[in-house]
């Protein structure tokens, strides 16, 4: 082997190690602007997008009467977060959007949570405290994502994905909420979306 062969093979080596030592960036594969919101959470306090900005956090929508698919998303949820706080990521928050704020108050949403075997509790913010129509749009522009009233029974039809938000207040991917929740990736994306903040 020639030094210049040497050289090339060392140079085209150097370039994939260096490639794969970037292969853990986050890459976005939405970017949907979230709008300005101020709501009230299960623990009466005000949580707003300007509070969660310089945070990662995943986004979902559920209700406590929901006969269907909140309980499972709910307990993947918590799954989620068993591993996060097994891989030790720390910075970050669960934003759940209450579909039915009629009924759901933040006493009623505090109940529901208490429920589950949140590992922790003070990550969770269940957000209620408007109109179900503001939701409705609320939803559709900053998630592309129908919330609608069923008009045979008291349930409510949503989306059922936990959306992954940035620091800047952006959706930047969806997942699965209710069977083959991607857990492991949605971690292993959370941690790369908030090592980059960094």
């Amino acid at each position: 082997m020639t030094r210049f062969t040497k050289f090339l093979t060392w140079t085209i080596l150097s370039a994939i190690i260096l490639t794969g030592c970037n292969s853990n960036s986050f890459k976005a594969e939405t970017e949907w602007e979230i709008d300005s919101f101020e709501h009230d959470s299960h623990r009466g306090e005000e949580v707003s997008l300007d509070k969660l900005k310089g945070q990662v956090w995943l986004a979902t929508f559920i209700f406590t009467n929901c006969e269907t698919v909140c309980p499972p998303m709910t307990m993947n949820m918590t799954e989620v977060q068993e591993e996060l706080i097994a891989q030790d990521v720390e910075d970050y928050q669960i934003v759940a959007f209450s579909v039915d704020p009629e009924v759901d108050t933040p006493e009623v949403l505090a109940d529901y949570i208490s429920k589950y075997n949140v590992p922790d509790e003070s990550k969770w913010q269940l957000l209620t405290g408007y109109a179900q129509d503001y939701m409705s749009q609320f939803a559709r522009d900053s998630f592309k994502v129908i919330v609608q009233d069923d008009p045979n029974t008291n349930q409510v039809t949503h989306g059922t994905s936990f959306y992954l938000v940035n620091q800047e207040g952006y959706v930047v991917k969806s997942y699965s909420g209710v069977s083959d929740v991607p857990t492991k990736e949605i971690v292993t994306d959370m941690k790369a979306l908030i090592e980059d903040g960094k």
